[in-house]
């Protein structure tokens, strides 16, 4: 019998019930109301901490915690899978149309279900430490063209490990947050010194970001095949990049003020469970990874990925990519099993980024600098062009699998560059 749920879900929304994402909220209206976890149901947010009050989570593992009356999503993410997994099937239950405890409950529906117009979304963990790989082979690929030429594009060590520089935690902000145009040094002309002012090159990144839930002890690694159990879920995530400041700084240590100014999330973090009926077959990864990267089961999943454009001082949007999270080249297991690996702790609400998501056509290249050449050529938006952002551009991201009459999806990450601070 086909799971359905007495919530009205449209049958476009991102949040059915096979998927209840989770994420943390607060009241418009009601300041006295502190922030609070929640799962998206159609239109709605279901308050779990109200469903725990009223002692509808009775599994032996949620039942005693304060998880769900916390203002972060941590400390349910160190509980781990089974904690997760039951947690999902009580909320499955209770939102199931042939389910009373929940339905049945005037009052308490009043207070539990919330019309997401009247939430605020906010960050979902507190994030310790953020990484940001470099996992799809044609961005790799591309930007190695752009930058070294076709003949040796990308470096031998790319397909022996998943590349990472660890990044910003402090800046990652929610999807809504403007971002200030940041400013940086940039390659000199001539013999004139180094040019210094805001951004001239600035960019998005499409990137999705796993969540680490229990994570490990300093000096022990986490199995490949046992990576799984430490991821909580998925974010969309938008990687904002000055290039003309990275481009300068970034020999020898790596990226540093050409990305630490800005990373955007959507608030909903999609489970593994969720994914995993969308699980498919990881590319085959030539030369074979060594041994503690070497998976029994290496996938990916199938998430439809967009990226809209809407112009300063227009009304519509753009489409300029759609691309897929199968074109990953290095999986998430193997990510965080790589950043293990010498005996690196992870820390519950950790995020690992893919890095930019590209596809082997022109039109699902995941950054403006792979769709416009690096500003070469041009890209139509309605009546204007670009090769870079401007001020007053916003960015929409949103991600989506596809079921049979359902959808799990992830929403949308948005952003809009606002002018650099005088």
């Amino acid at each position: 019998m086909a799971l359905t749920t007495f919530v009205e879900v449209k049958p476009d929304s991102h949040f059915s019930i096979h998927n209840l994402p989770y994420g943390i909220f607060k009241h418009r209206t009601d300041s006295t109301v502190t922030p609070r976890p929640g799962v998206a149901i159609g239109d709605y947010v279901l308050d779990l901490s109200a469903i725990h009050f009223a002692g509808l989570f009775d599994g032996p593992l949620i039942s005693g915690s304060d998880c769900f009356h916390q203002s972060n999503l941590n400390t349910f993410l160190e509980l781990g899978r089974p904690a997760w997994k039951e947690a999902r099937a009580t909320l499955q239950k209770l939102l199931s149309s042939t389910e009373p405890a929940l339905q049945n409950n005037a009052s308490l529906r009043q207070k539990a279900l919330l019309p997401m117009d009247e939430v605020e979304m906010l960050l979902p963990i507190a994030i310790g430490d953020y990484t940001d790989f470099f996992s799809s082979m044609h961005h790799a690929k591309n930007c190695g063209t752009i930058f070294r030429g076709p003949e040796n594009p990308i470096n031998p060590n790319w397909f022996h490990l998943p590349i990472a520089y660890h990044g910003r935690a402090s800046s990652i902000v929610i999807s809504g947050t403007d971002i200030i145009r940041p400013r940086g040094q940039g390659h000199p002309s001539g013999n004139s010194p180094p040019y210094f002012g805001p951004s001239r090159k600035l960019d998005f990144e499409l990137e999705m970001a796993a969540v680490v839930g229990p994570g490990n002890e300093l000096g022990k690694p986490i199995d490949v095949n046992e990576a799984a159990d430490h991821i909580f879920g998925v974010v969309l995530m938008n990687d904002w990049s000055a290039r003309d400041i990275q481009a300068w700084e970034y020999v020898p240590l790596g990226p540093f003020l050409g990305k630490s100014f800005g990373t955007t999330v959507s608030p909903w973090i999609v489970t593994l469970d969720a994914l995993e009926p969308f699980a498919c077959d990881a590319p085959n990864q030539i030369p074979p990874p060594l041994p503690y990267l070497a998976e029994k089961v290496s996938k990916n999943y199938d998430i439809s990925l967009e990226v809209q454009v809407k112009p300063a001082g227009q009304e519509e949007s753009f489409t300029i990519t759609r691309t897929n999270f199968n074109h990953l080249y290095w999986t998430l297991t193997q990510q965080l099993a790589h950043h293990t690996i010498n005996g690196c702790n992870l820390r519950p609400g950790d995020l690992l980024g893919t890095g930019t998501i590209s596809g082997p056509e022109s039109e699902s290249y995941g950054c403006l600098l792979e769709l416009t050449w690096n500003g070469t050529k041009e890209l139509s938006l309605g009546k204007t062009t670009r090769k870079f952002l401007e001020d007053g551009d916003e960015v929409i991201i949103s991600g989506c699998c596809k079921g049979n009459g359902y959808n799990v999806g992830f929403g949308t990450c948005s952003g809009k560059i606002v002018p650099s601070l005088p």
